[in-house]
């Protein structure tokens, strides 16, 4: 099965579903505020969109036989763009950033009334830099998309793959004394940081329900317990107790809060209730302050600069423009915009990957019709990277981009 058909296999699937998605409060709270701040792209924007969608190549691909490079290596040009695929079959890039994976959320009815909420992943192939199919319950792409760290459901697991995404087949299992319902690799891809729950982050339980809409519906349950710090050559691994911080009224936000690394990869962090909304911590388990280059919005997905000199900041439309910020690290201010909705990943110092919506239906359920685009900064020039996401805010089957470094 090719990922279009995995794809929309999940679609239908879903819609004949007539379960809601688990109501994480965090995702709730940000759709509800792109909803808000929806706008039309300014008309010069949407020239350059459309001049730009002709004049974006797509290159063949020359792997196979005995050559073992990894397409990302062997395919160098700049900008590899597919804008009449989505979700991407072929392999997507810009600058020094690969489209390594993405994934669809598709709920699943269990036979006692909870619900998985289960990721479908499309992985990119190394060897013909396509997107297959690939059963893993969590994964995160290494620096260089050679190797992926790999979760086997049903979460929380007891092991950490280390997949080769060149062979398909997982070198060497790392095991865990904790369950672990996630994994990230660091920036310079020596060490995992690994988050531990207690349950599976994805399940909803119906002997929890909560109330959605006058229908009771099973609920989050939070069970994270810490996070490991895993070193990948030898395996070893350090745990540190780390639950989820409430906010007054005892609210715990997502089931599923991750850990992630800073920039450098000298802390960790993850996401809390309350302001500043982050807690970074030591490798050692120690709490730790806010680095000062890292003062950006906490669910703007880009981060900082590769140089460490720019921001990716929130949504900044005002008026008939629809734009992000761009900001200064240290400071937090704005200090440019791009023509999008939101950030995803820097392709270098001055260009980043983000979601752009349908110039022509950039309002009320429009703006969820985005596509891929890649922006450089003091400039107008947005180039597509893929076609339009066909589904609402609400609509689970929307395919979700997973970037490392190319």
């Amino acid at each position: 099965m090719n990922v279009d058909e995995l794809v929309s296999d999940a679609f239908r699937e879903q819609a004949a579903d007539s379960m809601p998605a688990p109501p994480y409060f965090a995702e709730r709270v940000l759709a509800v505020r792109r909803r808000r701040r929806s706008r039309r792209i300014a008309s010069v924007a949407v020239a350059t969109v459309a001049a730009i969608a002709v004049a974006v190549g797509v290159p063949h691909f020359v792997g196979g036989g005995d050559d073992v490079r990894p397409a990302s290596e062997m395919n160098k040009s700049d900008i590899i763009g597919h804008p009449d695929q989505s979700p991407p079959r072929t392999m997507i890039a810009a600058g020094d950033t690969v489209l390594s994976a993405f994934y669809v959320n598709k709920p699943v009815k269990q036979a006692n009334g909870d619900s998985v909420l289960t990721r479908v992943y499309g992985l990119l192939d190394q060897k013909s830099g396509t997107y297959k199919k690939v059963k893993w319950a969590f994964l995160d792409v290494a620096p260089g998309s050679r190797t992926a760290a790999v979760l086997e459901g049903e979460l929380p697991a007891r092991r950490i793959g280390l997949l080769d995404l060149i062979s398909g087949k997982v070198d060497r299992w790392i095991p865990v004394d904790r369950g672990v319902g996630a994994v990230a690799f660091s920036p310079d891809g020596k060490k995992l940081v690994a988050t531990t729950y207690a349950k599976d982050p994805d399940r909803t339980f119906a002997d929890h329900p909560q109330n959605m809409n006058g229908k009771e519906i099973p609920g989050p349950v939070p069970s994270r317990t810490g996070f490991g710090v895993v070193d990948v050559a030898s395996g070893r691994a350090d745990w540190h107790e780390a639950p989820y911080a409430t906010d007054e009224m005892g609210w715990f936000g997502n089931s599923r809060e991750d850990f992630d690394w800073s920039r450098d990869g000298t802390l960790v962090h993850v996401n809390t209730m309350e302001k500043p909304f982050r807690q970074y911590y030591r490798p050692d388990g120690d709490k730790a302050e806010w680095p000062v280059g890292e003062k950006v919005p906490v669910y703007v997905e880009a981060g900082v600069s590769p140089d460490g000199k720019l921001g990716a900041g929130d949504f900044a439309g005002r008026g008939n423009v629809i734009a992000a910020a761009v900001v200064d690290p240290r400071t937090g201010e704005q200090v440019d915009t791009v023509p999008v909705q939101q950030l995803l990943a820097w392709a270098d110092n001055k260009r980043l990957i983000a979601w752009g919506c349908d110039p022509k239906r950039c309002s009320g359920k429009g703006e969820f019709h985005n596509q891929l685009l890649l922006v450089t900064i003091g400039t107008d020039k947005v180039v597509p990277l893929s076609d339009f996401r066909k589904a609402s805010d609400t609509y689970p089957g929307r395919w979700t981009p997973v970037f490392s470094t190319r």
